[in-house]
């Protein structure tokens, strides 16, 4: 599956944030064709069909904490050398 880039997920929810507080889905035919775009866009992003899921899924994906790499690390803890075994 495709991952969309971070930077994405991030618009994508500050957009669907800023609409469903301005309460887009009462207001005009454009604001809520809008909302569904971006309903639509999140959904697609993260591989879900549910709205709610994909919200959780894109911040999950914006948390930092990536099991694979070393992303939960500070940078100071990351650059700092590891000490030698048996020392």
């Amino acid at each position: 599956m495709l991952m969309a880039h971070p930077a994405v997920l991030k618009d994508l929810i500050a957009q669907y944030e800023a609409l469903t507080l301005l309460g887009a889905e009462e207001s005009t035919s454009q604001a809520r064709r809008r909302l569904a775009d971006i309903s639509y866009s999140l959904c697609v992003a993260t591989g879900t069909r549910d709205v709610d899921m994909a919200l959780i899924a894109a911040r999950h994906r914006l948390s930092g904490a990536r099991p694979e790499d070393d992303s939960l690390l500070t940078p100071a803890a990351a650059a700092a050398p590891e000490p030698a075994c048996g020392v």
